[in-house]
């Protein structure tokens, strides 16, 4: 059986650092489920109990991701679900996002949240609490959604982060904020100059300085989400921030290679953590692992994890 008491003794970056040097693979699945992705006869199943219906919609993902995590959980330290394929199917989707976030920690896997929230006072200290934070209610305290790792929204500055931090630090977790994102239009704002500097490059130093409250040994608990379709900026974005960890999108789907991530990573083949949602979730929908067929979605899965671990460390 999976372990999945997590040590809460160890701070959140040092139980990531231990399970990707346990497997051996620097990367994280992402569990964003989109009923296309889904075989037919996971659906057919899903409706004939609950109809075509939130529900219905709700289960056959709960079953999807069931039969992916138990397929790869032993290969991968983590995973990356993000909140807003299952937002989308209102509470129904909500209650399969907090019920893979528990099944993934019982298989000991770490979990980053992927729901780049950010707001100011209250509302950001609301949105730490409900995800990587507590509530009180009477006299009992609870967690939300009990997430390891969150990502989040810079845009609002200081104001926006520091609850985040403060929560990451009263709970052991871990946050990744984003500095430079994969997708074609980030540029817009994120490449402007600013005192002849990218805007990107001023937020990195930013979170270089919220992450010192949070160190241990090498790392910081407060990491940065570098995109890998950037080289040449994921490149200058390592020298700046030495000692915080990367959540690496873009890899894969996106056009990213594992040439192009390269520079994410530090000289003890540490520092970054590559993401992959539908390359591997969906993978049996694509050449080569179409062979699998829908039937066997999960092994598809697995063969494409095995097969991005092997590619990324080809050039660590």
């Amino acid at each position: 059986m999976p372990n999945g008491c997590q040590d809460k003794e160890d701070p959140m970056i040092k139980q990531l650092i231990d399970k990707i040097q346990k497997t051996k693979a620097p990367i994280c699945v992402g569990l964003d489920p989109m009923l296309s992705y889904l075989p037919e006869h996971l659906l057919q199943k899903a409706f004939s109990e609950y109809g075509e219906t939130l529900e219905g919609a709700a289960e056959a993902i709960w079953q999807f991701n069931k039969e992916i995590v138990d397929a790869v959980w032993e290969l991968i330290p983590a995973v990356k679900p993000q909140i807003a394929m299952y937002e989308q199917f209102g509470i129904e989707g909500l209650k399969i996002y907090k019920k893979t976030v528990d099944y993934c920690q019982e298989k000991g896997l770490l979990v980053i949240g992927d729901a780049k929230r950010g707001d100011i006072g209250s509302t950001s200290a609301a949105y730490a609490s409900a995800h990587i934070g507590n509530v009180k209610v009477g006299k009992n305290t609870f967690a939300g959604f009990g997430t390891d790792f969150l990502t989040v929204n810079p845009y609002f500055g200081t104001d926006g982060v520091k609850p985040f931090v403060d929560a990451c630090n009263e709970n052991d977790k871990g946050l990744f904020i984003l500095v430079k994102t994969s997708n074609p239009s980030s540029g817009e704002f994120q490449d402007r100059l600013v005192d002849g500097r990218p805007v990107y490059e001023l937020v990195a130093e930013k979170v270089v300085e919220w992450g010192e409250s949070s160190m241990d040994g090498n790392y910081s608990n407060i990491g940065a989400v570098v995109g890998a379709t950037y080289p040449e900026m994921s490149r200058t974005l390592r020298k700046l921030m030495p000692k915080t960890y990367f959540l690496v999108p873009g890899y894969g789907a996106q056009g990213g290679t594992a040439q192009d991530l390269k520079d994410c990573f530090n000289e003890d083949g540490l520092g970054a953590i590559v993401n992959s949602s539908r390359g591997i979730i969906a993978a049996y929908k694509k050449a080569p692992y179409d062979k699998f067929g829908p039937e066997h979605f999960a092994e598809a899965a697995r063969q494409a994890v095995i097969d991005m671990v092997k590619d990324i460390n080809s050039v660590l």
